[in-house]
């Protein structure tokens, strides 16, 4: 082998220069990032433990019944009342009865034509439904207690316009009455077996009825309001005494009669406390100051 060729065949070295930083960033990097996976996850953990996450739950949102518009309730009724009076001896009448109501958007008479003869009055009018198809308009289901047809339903919508006055939404309707059933038996109440409560509530009871104040005073709590019955009546047994389901008021059942004789069946709760060894009523039936 000549010269030339071992000078081909030597191998050659090539010495490079490189930035000490980059040396150093290659050889910590891998322990950098280690570090910061591990920051990260106590990070979490901490967040985790201080304010863990809420699990959420889908609640129904309820509509609340819009407050009553007691001027509109007035209007329907006052409708009902002049569109089920009236007399066929005096159509003029009844039709300046209705005029107010009906206007350009509706028939005369609000559509009712009279018959040959005949009359009829209402007794009583009372709105018992009532529903809201949209904000300011109001659909009322009256009833209308008549001299000749008897008990009858009435639907009647009132709409409030954008200045605050009242109008007919549209022609009345008659309609069946609101679903009702017979009355739901007693709930599984526990009976009272202390006998000296049963007697304090009787002889409350015995007072109330009676409007005997100042002696109902005597079985009452110092902070009690009670508003006496209009009627006076006298008590003549107590047939049931019972607990309320939630306790702290008693359910009682008592018969009472009037001075002309009439027999009562008759329900009262009352709010009873143990004060110093003794019972005492702080409420009967109803709050007077609601």
């Amino acid at each position: 082998m000549d010269g030339r060729a071992a000078t081909r065949m030597r191998s050659s070295v090539t010495v490079s220069a490189r930035p000490l930083w980059r040396m150093r960033l290659g050889r910590e990097l891998p322990r950098y990032l280690l570090c910061a996976l591990s920051v990260t996850g106590l990070a979490a953990s901490a967040r985790f433990a201080i304010a863990p996450p809420q699990a959420t739950t889908a609640t129904a949102r309820v509509r609340s019944p819009p407050p009553p518009d007691r001027a509109a309730e007035g209007y329907a009724s006052l409708f009902a009342r002049r569109y089920l009076t009236w007399n066929a001896g005096e159509p003029q009448a009844n039709q300046q009865a209705l005029a107010a109501f009906a206007g350009p958007g509706m028939e005369a008479n609000a559509g009712l034509q009279l018959p040959r003869s005949g009359e009829q009055r209402v007794e009583w009018v009372e709105v018992v439904q009532q529903r809201e198809p949209e904000p300011g308009d109001h659909v009322y289901t009256l009833a209308a207690q008549t001299d000749t047809a008897g008990l009858l339903y009435l639907t009647v919508s009132v709409v409030r316009r954008s200045d605050g006055s009242l109008a007919l939404g549209g022609y009345p309707a008659f309609v069946g009455a609101p679903a009702s059933g017979p009355a739901l038996a007693p709930a599984d109440l526990r009976e009272v077996g202390e006998s000296a409560l049963a007697i304090v509530v009787e002889r409350a009871l015995r007072n109330y009825l009676s409007a005997s104040s100042g002696e109902l005073a005597a079985d009452l709590t110092g902070g009690a309001r009670v508003s006496l019955p209009a009627m006076a009546l006298s008590l003549q047994s107590l047939q049931r005494l019972d607990w309320s389901p939630g306790g702290g008021s008693v359910i009682a059942v008592v018969q009472a009669q009037d001075r002309r004789g009439t027999q009562y069946t008759l329900g009262y709760e009352l709010d009873v406390v143990r004060a110093q060894g003794r019972w005492e009523i702080s409420a009967v039936q109803v709050d007077p100051d609601a």
